[in-house]
């Protein structure tokens, strides 16, 4: 939260020095509460590969997100290539999976900034991609800081960096458990998208990522309705706190407090179950979009109702397209582990 705190104070020194909106403190906040799990531990490589991909990554976001605004079918498409790609590419070993990681992120954030979901007087001048380029460097960089100091002062040391992995036996499943993961979250993805449009309008967004969020990191079939269903347990604790903070009158500056201790809190109960992060994090972005004028209340079943046709989505496709066979779901464990921490920002 370190991290954060200070990208988020950085991001709102440029937002007001170059007039941008307030979407840019949002992608710096999500952007930099992901990284900070996945750079924990990482070298001196690792760190400059992630200073070279997220921004760039960042700025392409941006380019998709007026795809998906002008183009909605088109842009779709693009993205669910984007996000089965980042799996598809673990079958060249740990090195393309961090990297498939790191390109997933600004993608997650993509859908966290909520973009489309903003009122129309709140869309105009949403930021750039350079700016948004500028951004991921600048959540490297209060990482690496925060980081580097919390080793060299603080009390807590990470575990050794990249320890080596041991050689993996050749896998007997044809297709590979990385292109399997890979045609599920595709699968999970389009029709997310394709029915979040038609069933939600412009609150598609909450589709997709419970979709993406169920089926990331799937270790089998019981894994993926596990995260499905503490993500709609979570998502409906937390927007219900969120419609009784607003209930009690808390706007503006206390709103904004109130939104980074809830994240404080989830990130410190995130280990002990998924729903505690998903309860946090629905609360926050109910906050956030209260601060822009929705209603949390009244869109309290849209959002539930979106929420659990995304999980069904990912459930499905994870049961019936490609499944990994029982006695292989230990095996492919190896495969996905690397990519648990890229959760801790959704």
């Amino acid at each position: 939260m370190a991290a954060v705190l200070l990208c988020w104070a950085a991001a709102l020194v440029l937002e007001s020095t170059v007039r941008l909106h307030t979407d840019v403190l949002v992608l710096a906040v999500a952007l930099t509460l992901t990284l900070s799990s996945t750079q924990r531990t990482a070298d001196t490589r690792r760190r400059l590969a992630g200073l070279v991909l997220l921004p760039a990554t960042a700025g392409a976001s941006i380019f998709l997100g007026r795809l998906l605004a002008s183009h909605y079918a088109i842009g779709a498409a693009v993205y669910t290539a984007g996000m089965a790609l980042a799996i598809w590419i673990r079958r060249y070993g740990p090195t393309a999976t961090k990297a498939g990681t790191l390109m997933a992120l600004p993608l997650v954030a993509l859908l966290v900034v909520p973009g489309p979901a903003l009122p129309p007087e709140a869309q105009s001048g949403l930021v750039t991609w350079g700016w948004s380029a500028l951004v991921g460097a600048l959540a490297c960089g209060c990482v690496w800081l925060v980081q580097g100091l919390g080793d060299r002062f603080g009390p807590y040391r990470a575990e050794p960096a990249d320890v080596p992995e041991p050689p993996r036996r050749p896998s007997r499943l044809h297709p590979r458990p990385s292109t399997r993961m890979a045609l599920q979250m595709a699968a999970g993805i389009a029709a997310a998208f394709v029915l979040g449009h038609l069933l939600f309008d412009d609150h598609w967004p909450w589709v997709v990522l419970t979709a993406y969020v169920a089926a990331s990191g799937n270790r089998g079939r019981t894994d993926v309705v596990r995260k499905g269903v503490e993500r709609l347990a979570g998502a409906t604790v937390g927007t219900l706190l969120a419609t009784g903070v607003a209930a009690a009158g808390a706007t503006g500056h206390a709103a904004v407090a109130l939104m980074f201790t809830v994240l404080t809190v989830a990130l410190w109960l995130r280990p002990l179950s998924y729903a505690y992060w998903a309860a946090g994090m629905t609360c926050a972005l109910s906050l956030l979009l209260g601060y822009f004028g929705q209603n949390a209340q009244h869109l309290l079943p849209t959002r539930l109702e979106g929420i659990a046709v995304g999980a069904a989505l990912s459930v499905a496709s994870a049961w019936w397209l490609l499944p990994v066979p029982r006695r292989r779901t230990v095996a492919a464990r190896a495969v996905v582990r690397p990519n648990k921490a890229s959760n801790q920002a959704i």
